[in-house]
């Protein structure tokens, strides 16, 4: 990914309970170092481990939330 001075900031926050939502200019890899297609400026990072579209978040956290299950 090319950069410039009108690019904004990459910004990476975690969410109590949720994703970690990163956005502006970034580049998303595999564990082996391969590019982790995406289309949108922001994007957010399953950290609950049952997403079905991992690394991406599919909202399932939510639903675990909901029932208590935090396994």
């Amino acid at each position: 990914m090319t950069t410039n001075a009108e690019d904004p900031a990459t910004v990476i926050r975690a969410y109590p309970d949720g994703p970690i939502l990163v956005r502006g200019d970034f580049e998303l890899l595999d564990e082996d170092g391969r590019p982790v297609p995406h289309d949108r400026r922001t994007i957010a990072l399953c950290r609950c481990g049952r997403s079905a579209i991992a690394p991406l978040c599919d909202g399932t956290h939510t639903l675990l939330n909901r029932r208590g299950d935090s396994s």
